[in-house]
């Protein structure tokens, strides 16, 4: 068990010093919940627990208040994120950007934040659902193609915000593209079940969730990198 807990710091490292050199910070130590906390809460319930350098939500632990979605200590407004992901069979999650934490207007993370889509798609009903299978832009946007990978198996995430203009890209293949407040995105809103939610969509800076949907998820390797002027590009205007 030491020798398995130091390889994994070892190979953290490694991967930390890699994308340091990007321009990526972790925003997960890979060894505590630091930087982060349940929503409306001061840290983290105990049903994120963190075992062998990942995160995982455990259903069965999330009794008695302990759940709730996990969201970053810090908001972010022009970002590149980057995670793995993988979940159990027939489990649903979510990535969730600029969430605005006032818990007195807004209940839930969902309220505000936009989502990229965690799903087993052939296991879980919200599969037969046009734009909220894995990849999509929850109840926007259908994913272009669906790149991920079977259920059980660790899928790459990355979300990329830039004065606007909005990347989700899945196991490195550019499943959407907009921009996001300009006419045609509120004509998106307009035409979903977000359509009447007066906090939607409206913050262009927040913090990052993860989704307590209920069901078995994983997520590791979790890293940012933001940006202050457009001047700096993404990576993610001509590829990767």
């Amino acid at each position: 068990m030491i020798k398995n807990s130091c390889l994994i710091v070892l190979l953290m490292a490694l991967i930390q010093t890699t994308n340091a050199q990007k321009g990526f910070k972790p925003i997960f130590d890979g060894l505590t919940t630091a930087g982060w906390h349940s929503y409306g809460k001061t840290t983290a319930g105990s049903a994120w627990k963190v075992e062998d350098g990942v995160l995982h939500f455990d259903p069965e632990a999330a009794k008695n208040g302990q759940g709730g979605d996990l969201v970053t200590d810090l908001e972010y407004t022009n970002f590149h994120l980057k995670l793995e992901w993988k979940v159990a069979p027939k489990s649903n999650s979510g990535i969730i950007f600029y969430v605005h934490e006032d818990t007195k207007k807004y209940k839930n993370t969902y309220e505000t934040g936009l989502e990229m889509q965690v799903l087993d798609n052939d296991g879980h009903p919200d599969g037969k659902i046009t734009k909220h299978r894995a990849g999509d832009l929850y109840d926007l946007i259908q994913s272009v193609s669906e790149p991920v990978k079977p259920v059980g198996e660790w899928n790459t995430a990355e979300v990329v915000c830039k004065n606007g203009k909005l990347t989700l890209v899945l196991n490195g293949v550019f499943v959407v593209e907009t921009v996001l407040w300009d006419d045609n995105f509120k004509d998106l809103v307009s035409k979903s079940k977000f359509a009447k939610w007066e906090g939607f969509a409206a913050f262009k800076t927040g913090k990052i969730a993860l989704q307590d949907h209920g069901e078995n998820v994983w997520f590791r390797n979790i890293m940012i990198k933001e940006w202050n002027t457009m001047k700096v590009t993404t990576g993610c205007e001509t590829g990767m």
